[in-house]
């Protein structure tokens, strides 16, 4: 997780839905913004949410009356991708029934948040042949918004995660006219090793007979004899037959994508040779790479944890485009007079974080 030195989002509040252990949360409360309401149906990521962010969340959002969440200027969430039985006839909000988006346009509908801010896996751009996304972009279009999206990885945000997802901002054109927003375009370089405990618990060590190292990795060096890093994982052996799970990969690259289920002796994690031992992450290695901060209370289970952070989002990721959304809201905002920090200044700040990690 970045330290965020503005608070331009101060004044303005957000309900997280889907909510999961709360990285929304903390990337929209890092700008300022108060979280008024909570929504997850996992009890035991609930249980993690309000140990951390001290605020409880309420249980399935199907259940709930849009009219018993409080008023908020920002509505968030990584919601579930379900299908859309009926997406691409052009129904709009009708063809969102009997899906978990549906609860997101009621709630919209009935409670017209300034903005929208939404995630979702990469594929959820071609679901369908494309129909679902078109089908999301009509509904909130038809209920007066204006829609972004964008494919973002995890790896170019100083997280050394491979992880690709589809990010979902609309603007309601009631609040805000002519506007101009752009998704963040930065590259920050990072490493496996550079979030890695020196202790790490030794049930996440692989011992078997069948590992198996096929090449070795030296990264090269740019004109001036620095390390250049590959920013993406890179695959040096395997376990047994090197199927899902069974891949070991160089800590001098990213993770693999973190998963909340998956096969394989190296599930949910993937395998990394550390030293001379092949290992998966532990629970505090699968937070830094999502992004949260060390401060974070983790659950006492480590199947649970690597659960709950493979369903996560990755924070600094979220945390870069709510600058960019805090640009849009300021620039667009003629009242405000608060004065938008100099964004290259805090993409500049941003990147020294990166490097002291």
């Amino acid at each position: 997780m970045l330290e965020i030195n503005t608070k331009n989002l101060k004044d303005l509040s957000f309900i997280d839905l889907f909510a999961g252990i709360g990285g929304f949360h903390y990337a929209l409360s890092s700008f300022g913004a108060n979280c008024v309401y909570a929504s997850e149906i996992d009890s035991k990521a609930s249980e993690t949410y309000l140990k951390n962010h001290s605020l409880k969340p309420f249980g399935d959002i199907t259940k709930i009356k849009e009219e018993d969440i409080p008023k908020h200027d920002i509505l968030c969430g990584g919601f579930p991708c379900q299908a859309f039985s009926i997406s691409g006839k052009q129904k709009g909000f009708e063809d969102t029934r009997g899906t978990l988006f549906f609860d997101i346009a009621r709630i919209v509908n009935y409670h017209k948040p300034k903005v929208i801010f939404l995630e979702n896996v990469k594929n959820f751009l071609k679901h369908n042949a494309g129909k679902t996304l078109q089908t999301v972009i009509k509904t909130l279009e038809d209920l007066n918004y204006k829609v972004y999206y964008k494919i973002l990885n995890t790896s170019d945000f100083g997280l050394p995660q491979n992880r690709q997802r589809i990010y979902i901002v609309a603007f309601n054109n009631n609040h805000y006219n002519n506007i101009s927003f752009n998704f963040p375009n930065i590259k920050l370089i990072s490493s496996l090793e550079d979030i890695l405990e020196n202790n790490p618990p030794d049930g996440r060590i692989i011992k078997r007979d069948d590992i198996h190292y096929y090449k070795d990795f030296t990264p090269s060096k740019n004109i001036f004899g620095e390390i250049e890093l590959p920013n993406k994982p890179i695959q040096i052996g395997k376990v047994n037959k090197g199927g899902q799970g069974e891949r070991i990969y160089h800590t001098k690259g990213h993770a693999i994508t973190l998963s909340a289920y998956g096969g394989g002796i190296g599930s949910k994690t993937g395998l990394y040779k550390t030293g001379s031992v092949v290992r998966k992450l532990s629970p505090r290695e699968c937070a830094r790479i999502q992004g949260f901060p060390e401060n974070f209370i983790l659950p006492k289970s480590i199947t649970e944890a690597q659960k709950q952070f493979g369903n996560s989002v990755s924070i600094n990721t979220l945390q870069f485009i709510v600058n960019e959304i805090s640009k849009t809201i300021l620039n667009n905002d003629k009242q405000t007079g608060i004065r938008l920090s100099n964004s290259k200044e805090w993409i500049q700040k941003r990147k020294r974080h990166s490097s002291e990690v």
